[in-house]
C-alpha cells in the first residue's frame, strides 16, 4: 500500500506545472552548496573531464542543451500555428511586454559596463525569461491567479526565446565554416523533403538532426541551435494530437523538464564564494544583470504592456487586474536558464566574468521571484478584476 502511494504521489509531482520551477531551484541551490563545500575540487575537475574530445560541461551545454532548444523550437512553432499567439490580436500584448523586456535590460547592463568593451558582450544576459521558473513561482499560487495571466506570461516567455535564439545567432557566432554550414544547409533540406512528402515517422528527422547538430557545432554557430532548426521542419497537423511535433513535444517534455534544464543547472550554477566581498557583488557586470533583470524586466514588461493596453494597441489579460499584471512583470524578471547559457556564449574563456554572470543572474533571479511571489500572494482572490482593469484604461 505504501509503494502505491508513493508512486502516485511522484506521478502527481511530476504532472504538477509547478514542479519543474521546484526541482529547478533546488538543484541550483545544491550546486551553490557544492561549489562552497569541501566536495567544490570533485565538482569542478568533474565538469571539466574529458569525455571523447569534450570536457563534460562542454556536452552538457552544447549536447544535452540541443534537446532544450529543440523543444524550445517546438512549443514555439505550435504556438505559433495554432496556440495563443496563432493571430495577431493574441500576439500583440505578450509580443509588446517581450519587446520591452529584452530592450529595458539590455539598456540598464550597457548603461553600467559601456566602459568595458569586454564586458558589454554580456549586453543580452539579462533579456530572458526562465519559463519553468517563472511558471513554477506562479503556479505556487494556484487560483489566486487568473488562467489568463499564466497564458500571458508562457507566451511572453516563449517570444522572449525566440529573441534569445535570433540573438544567440546573430551576435554570438564567430568564425563560420563555409563547408559545415554547406553540410548543416544540406541536412535542413532533406528534413524540409521529408516534411514536404508528409512523413510522420519521426526517426528520420531524429537522425538527420543529429547529424545536423554535428554540422551546427563543427560550423561556428552555437550547436543548440540546431535544436530549433529540426524543429522547424518537425510536421504539424492542425487540429490533431497525434502529428510528429506533438508526439515528440509530448515525449521531451518531462526529460527536458526533470533531466536537461536541472542538469545544466547543477553544472552551471555552481559558483564559489571563496574570497569575494560588497565590492565583487557590486561590480557593474552582476549588478548590471541583476539590476537588468529585477528592475529592466519589471520597467519593460509593465511599461510596454502598460502603454499597450491604455493606447488600445492590446487588452488586459481577462479577469486579471493591472496589479496582478504588475506582480507578473516581477517574475518575468526570473532569467536562469536562458540567460545563464548566454553568459557562457559571451565569456567563454573568462573564468572571473563566467562567475561573475552566475552571481548576477542568482542575484537578479531570487529578488524577482520573492518580489513577485510576494505581491501576488497578498493580493485578495476576491478583488474587482473588471473594475480595476477598467479604471487603468479610463
Amino acid at each position: 500500500m505504501n509503494d502505491i502511494r508513493a508512486v502516485r504521489a511522484i506521478r502527481a509531482f511530476l504532472a504538477n506545472e509547478a514542479s519543474g520551477g521546484i526541482v529547478l531551484m533546488i538543484v541550483a541551490a545544491l550546486a551553490l552548496v557544492i561549489a562552497n563545500s569541501p566536495l567544490a575540487p570533485s565538482y569542478f575537475a568533474t565538469l571539466e573531464t574529458k569525455v571523447a574530445g569534450l570536457s563534460v560541461l562542454h556536452w552538457i551545454n552544447d549536447a544535452l542543451m540541443a534537446i532544450f532548444f529543440l523543444l524550445v523550437g517546438l512549443e514555439v512553432k505550435r504556438e505559433f500555428i495554432e496556440g495563443e499567439l496563432s493571430t495577431w490580436p493574441a500576439r500583440a500584448l505578450p509580443g509588446l511586454a517581450a519587446a520591452g523586456g529584452v530592450i529595458v535590460p539590455a539598456l540598464i547592463y550597457v548603461a553600467l559596463n559601456r566602459s568595458n568593451p569586454e564586458a558589454m558582450r554580456g549586453w543580452a544576459i539579462p533579456t530572458a525569461t526562465d519559463i519553468a521558473f517563472a511558471l513554477g513561482v506562479l503556479a505556487l499560487l494556484g487560483s489566486r491567479i487568473p488562467t489568463s495571466l499564466k497564458v500571458f506570461l508562457a507566451a511572453l516567455a516563449i517570444i522572449d526565446d525566440l529573441a534569445a535564439i535570433i540573438i544567440i545567432a546573430v551576435f554570438y557566432t564567430t568564425n563560420l565554416s563555409a563547408l559545415y554550414l554547406a553540410g548543416a544547409a544540406a541536412g535542413l533540406a532533406a528534413l524540409a523533403v521529408l516534411n514536404r512528402r508528409s512523413v510522420t515517422a519521426l526517426w528520420p528527422y531524429l537522425l538527420i538532426g543529429i547529424v545536423v547538430w554535428f554540422m551546427v557545432l563543427k560550423s561556428g554557430i552555437h550547436a543548440t541551435l540546431a535544436g530549433v532548426a529540426v524543429a522547424m521542419a518537425i510536421p504539424l497537423v492542425a487540429a490533431s494530437d497525434h502529428s510528429p511535433l506533438h508526439r515528440l513535444e509530448h515525449a521531451l517534455h518531462k526529460p527536458v523538464g526533470f533531466i536537461v534544464v536541472p542538469v545544466f543547472g547543477l553544472a552551471n550554477a555552481g559558483v564559489s564564494f571563496a574570497g569575494m566581498t560588497a565590492d565583487t557583488l557590486l561590480n557593474a557586470v552582476p549588478l548590471g544583470i541583476a539590476l537588468g533583470l529585477f528592475v529592466g524586466k519589471l520597467v519593460g514588461v509593465y511599461g510596454a504592456s502598460w502603454v499597450a493596453i491604455r493606447t488600445g494597441l492590446a487588452r488586459c489579460p481577462e479577469g486579471a487586474t493591472m496589479t496582478q499584471l504588475f506582480g507578473v512583470a516581477m517574475l518575468c524578471g526570473i532569467g536562469f536558464t536562458m540567460s545563464l547559457f548566454i553568459g557562457l556564449l559571451a565569456f567563454p574563456d573568462n573564468a572571473a566574468l563566467q562567475d561573475a554572470v552566475k552571481v548576477g543572474v542568482l542575484m537578479g533571479s531570487i529578488v524577482s521571484a520573492l518580489a513577485g511571489l510576494a505581491l501576488l500572494s497578498r493580493l485578495r482572490p476576491d478583488q474587482q478584476p473588471k473594475e480595476e482593469g477598467a479604471e487603468a484604461l479610463s
